[in-house]
C-alpha cells in the first residue's frame, strides 16, 4: 500500500492579503497603530471630537492609498530595489591613483601585487 502525501503549493509564494503584498501589509499596520496612537493623543490633549475624526479619516484613507499604490507600482522586491539604485552614486572621483596602486587582489588562491606604503 503507497502512503499519500499531501503537497504544499506555493510554500516560496509572498503573502498576499486583500491585493497587498508582502511587506506592504506591514507597512499598513504600522500605519493604522500610528493613527490610533495619533487619535489617543490628541483626544487625550483635549482636540474636539468633530475636529479630530476628519482628521483621522483622511489621513487613514491617504494611508490607503499610498501603501496600495506602493505595493501595486513596485511589487515584492520593487521598493527596496528601487531605494537601493537611489543610493548608487552617478560618478566616484579620484583625485591620485594612491588608492590603486597599493591595491592587492587575489587571483585564485595567490594574491598578486604588494601594497606600497
Amino acid at each position: 500500500m503507497s502512503a499519500v502525501y499531501q503537497v504544499n503549493k506555493g510554500v516560496s509564494r509572498p503573502i498576499v492579503f486583500k491585493g497587498l503584498i508582502a511587506q506592504y501589509i506591514a507597512y499598513l499596520a504600522v500605519g493604522l497603530v500610528a493613527l490610533l496612537l495619533l487619535f489617543v493623543l490628541l483626544y487625550v490633549a483635549g482636540v474636539a471630537i468633530l475636529y479630530l475624526l476628519p482628521v483621522i479619516l483622511s489621513l487613514g484613507i491617504a494611508l490607503f492609498f499610498c501603501v496600495f499604490r506602493l505595493s501595486a507600482k513596485f511589487g515584492e522586491h520593487g521598493l527596496m530595489k528601487f531605494l537601493a539604485a537611489r543610493s548608487v552614486p552617478v560618478f566616484l572621483v579620484f583625485r591620485s591613483r594612491r588608492l590603486f596602486t597599493g591595491m592587492k587582489y587575489r587571483m585564485g588562491n595567490k594574491f598578486i601585487g604588494e601594497a606600497r606604503p
